[in-house]
């Protein structure tokens, strides 16, 4: 059985923390080098859900992909949420380690999980680490599809193949439009933009796309916009990331069991749509209806 300062060396191996962006915030939040690792969990979020599961589950280290103090803090007091988090890890020996943008240009990373599950054949990064001389590596994939797709059939192919929220996914765009590339960005990717647009590609797969980018790409380019939620645009991450750990594992012949938390933590529980879709240009309030904007 390994000590957790084994596992922790053999996770920085694969995504190195000095790749990290410099606002970032990962590596290990706490944890006994010394203690010994025989289950480990991966999840996308460090919230209370997911350390309670990794007390059921016996678990000695969670693997996150979100920090659970990005911008620092002055209390771990359990009176606060992330405070009651580090009560919970630390009464049950539990080790948190965190991996966010150093896994995501990671190669693998978490845009190759997210083309993976859709079974997208990867092409280049998106925006490629300088740092990489075989060009690997880098921010969000540029993708082909196995066969070419309308925008419609393959945002069903994403909502079939993502993990369900209350979100759904949302499509911008013509539907009967044909899609042959598409770029994906696990999480939040409006600021690829450009890059997606100089990337020449028929589609735009991410999370987070606020109106005004989102209402800019649409106007000015035959671009197709998928918008899933955040969470579940990452969580394909943790089941690539555990068959890493469970591969050097049996290399190295640790006596070692691997999880991935099927909690949802996507923070939206629902989400309410009108009953019937209208038409583009079409309003969906007449002027004196109550919910007409003034």
């Amino acid at each position: 059985m390994p000590r957790l300062s084994e596992v922790l060396a053999a996770l920085d191996a694969l995504w190195p923390p000095e790749r990290a962006q410099q606002w970032d915030a990962v590596g290990t939040v706490c944890g006994d080098p010394d203690a010994t690792v025989t289950r480990v969990l991966f999840a996308v979020d460090p919230v209370q859900d997911i350390a309670e599961e990794a007390v059921t589950l016996g678990a000695q280290l969670i693997v996150t992909h979100h920090p659970l103090y990005l911008r620092g803090t002055t209390t771990v007091a359990a009176s606060t949420f992330k405070g009651r988090v580090v009560h919970t890890l630390i009464k049950h020996d539990i080790a948190l380690h965190v991996a966010h943008t150093n896994a995501d240009s990671a190669d693998p990373g978490v845009s190759d999980a997210l083309a993976g599950a859709l079974d997208l054949r990867i092409v280049r990064p998106l925006v490629p680490d300088p740092t990489d001389p075989a060009g690997r590596r880098g921010l969000g994939r540029v993708c082909e599809l196995d066969r070419p797709a309308t925008l419609g059939d393959f945002a069903l192919r994403v909502a079939h193949r993502l993990p369900a929220t209350a979100q759904g996914i949302r499509v911008a765009g013509d539907p009967d439009a044909l899609v042959r590339t598409v770029a994906v960005s696990g999480g939040s990717g409006d600021s690829l933009f450009d890059e997606v647009r100089a990337a020449g590609v028929d589609a735009f797969l991410t999370a987070d796309l606020r109106h005004h980018p989102a209402s800019e790409a649409v106007q000015h380019s035959p671009l197709g916009l998928i918008d899933a939620a955040h969470w579940a645009t990452e969580w394909p991450w943790c089941e690539q990331a555990a068959a890493q750990l469970d591969e050097i594992s049996d290399r190295h012949g640790w006596d070692l069991r691997v999880h991935v938390s099927k909690t949802v933590t996507d923070p939206w529980s629902s989400s309410l749509a009108p009953a019937t879709v209208l038409p583009a240009g079409a309003s969906s309030a007449s002027a004196d209806s109550p919910g007409a904007p003034n």
